[in-house]
């Protein structure tokens, strides 16, 4: 079996000596290769798997958390600067409601359930509102924690003692907030808005003014610095509104004309005075039905009239002064003719009730100039160019500018006021000539660059195709050698036919290597016969 072994062993060693150097490599390198990976595999299988238990955890925490696994002997690992805990993946569930169940991890914070666990007797007042203040801040804590952006908030609050005197002024409360932001987070205006919003609500006589909120970074956000900014912004976007107005009716003034004066030949600015006031208001209108008779419409009509005509007896009674009279009341008199006659008319009148509701949109163009200069036909000669296509680009202007302006801040226009805020001028453009030279002249620098560039896309041009055509030769070689070696095959001189004991003699060393057992048991005979 051991010779066994060896002659394997042998033919294994010859047979790999016989390879060439880039054979070998290859043998050794998947060698290589297999054994790291099997050895990286069963590394990776035999260590567990890791993944988090808590997150964000303060340092207390992490310590009460990884000293109770540890004295569980559960393999654990702690990562983000102690914030994160990780634990074999199977037993996170178990570990979880385990950990739960021991009260972990414990923040040593006071909320509001802490009245709820161990309210009893023998609490003072004092001892009450320092737990009461704690137990705010920590909700309020909670609170701005949930807010995108911020990992973790102090709060402290300050609040005023109670005075017994009447007179005396009333302190307001005061806090303080520092906040843990996450890594590239940033609060914007609302966010701030929001957080003094809510620490003065939630705090009672907490005006916001005595609210100071900090991060970690010493950065402090100022509401008046935020109000400050909105107003900048607002500004911002006012002047690019005005902008934007004034841009587009100076395009298309310089289009308009330069299709009729020709392209180059005007040079058009606008200005503007926009009015951004946004005007909200109600109005409640009555107004009779006929405007011109200043009457309504009648829903209902009552006319009374009475008449008497003829003779008879008065009202009895003389205008009595007796015992049984009543003053001033006519008495019985001789009889006398007489007309009566009595008219009454009650008339209801609807007007019409007009209740509206205004919002007056802001960007309103209150005034409007536009300034036009046009160059002649022959800049020499500035009468060139007629009076009537100044009058007609007069026009033109005047148009736009009653459009333009809006009729709710203005009334409607004069010409004379119209022309007050146009202005056409004719005059030769000195600068235009510079302008086009430099315009339509290239630099000098475009175009050594640009060959530059040629030169050494040709070369590389070159030498590609002339490696490909080396390569082409070189495979044609490479061929014609091949044909050439098996065309003419030359066989070995040196083999001969040899005698009988050179016969014999490979016979022998054919069964030396092919059947070793066999050929020393025919050397041990021959010893033996000798």
């Amino acid at each position: 079996m051991k010779e066994k072994w060896k002659q394997v062993t042998k033919q294994i060693t010859e047979r790999f000596k016989s390879r060439s150097n880039t054979q070998k490599g290859l043998i050794l390198g998947g060698i290589f290769i297999f054994i790291a990976g099997f050895i990286f595999l069963t590394v990776m299988m035999s260590s567990p798997n890791l993944v988090p238990l808590y997150t964000n955890l303060s340092p207390q925490e992490a310590g009460q958390i990884q000293e109770n696994l540890n004295s569980k002997g559960i393999a654990n690992e702690v990562q983000d600067g102690g914030k994160t805990i990780l634990v074999p993946q199977e037993q996170v569930n178990n570990l979880q409601v385990q950990l739960a169940a021991e009260g972990l991890p414990k923040s040593g914070n006071i909320d509001f359930s802490y009245f709820g666990e161990k309210s009893g007797f023998g609490i003072t007042d004092k001892e009450f509102g320092v737990l009461e203040r704690e137990a705010t801040q920590t909700e309020i804590a909670n609170l701005i924690k949930s807010i995108n952006g911020v990992d973790d908030a102090s709060v402290m609050i300050t609040l005023p003692e109670s005075s017994v005197w009447v007179n005396q002024e009333e302190e307001k409360a005061s806090a303080s907030v520092v906040l843990s932001l996450g890594a590239g987070a940033r609060l914007d205006e609302e966010q701030v808005k929001a957080l003094y919003h809510l620490v003065s609500k939630s705090v009672a006589d907490l005006p916001m003014e005595n609210i100071v909120i900090t991060d970690q970074y010493f950065n402090y956000y100022d509401l008046n610095s935020v109000n400050s900014t909105s107003s900048a912004s607002k500004y911002e976007e006012q002047r690019k509104i005005k902008q934007d107005v004034e841009r587009d009716l100076q395009r298309r003034v310089q289009q308009m004309l330069a299709t009729i004066m020709g392209q180059g030949k005007v040079v058009a600015t606008v200005t503007t005075d926009i009015d951004f006031t946004e005007e909200k208001r109600e109005e409640t209108l009555i107004e009779p039905f006929d405007k011109e008779n200043m009457k309504g419409i009648e829903i209902s009509v009552e006319r009374i009239r009475e008449t008497f005509t003829g003779e008879g007896a008065a009202a009895g009674g003389v205008s009595g002064t007796g015992d049984q009279e009543v003053p001033t009341y006519p008495g019985s008199a001789g009889g006398s003719n007489g007309d009566y006659e009595k008219v009454e008319e009650r008339i209801n009148n609807e007007v019409n009730k007009i209740r509206k509701e205004i919002v007056e949109s802001p960007y309103q163009i209150r005034d409007l100039g536009i300034q036009v200069m046009v160059e002649p036909p022959n800049p020499e000669q500035p009468d060139s160019l007629p009076q009537e296509r100044l009058d007609d680009i007069e026009q033109i202007l005047s148009a736009i500018v009653r459009t333009s302006i809006s009729k709710d801040i203005n009334s409607e226009l004069t010409e004379e006021q119209i022309q007050q805020k146009i202005f056409v001028s004719a005059q030769p453009f000195n600068g235009k000539q510079d302008m086009e030279t430099a315009k339509a002249g290239i630099p000098l620098w475009i175009y050594i660059t640009g060959g530059i560039l040629l030169i050494v896309i040709i070369l590389l041009i070159f030498l590609l195709t002339r490696k490909r055509r080396a390569e082409q030769d070189k495979g044609t070689i490479e061929e014609y050698e091949m044909e050439e070696q098996q065309t003419y095959y030359v066989p070995d001189v040196n083999k001969e036919q040899g005698s009988e004991g050179t016969v014999r003699k490979e016979q022998l060393e054919r069964m030396a290597k092919e059947k070793p057992e066999e050929f020393a048991k025919l050397v041990r005979t021959w010893l033996s016969e000798e």
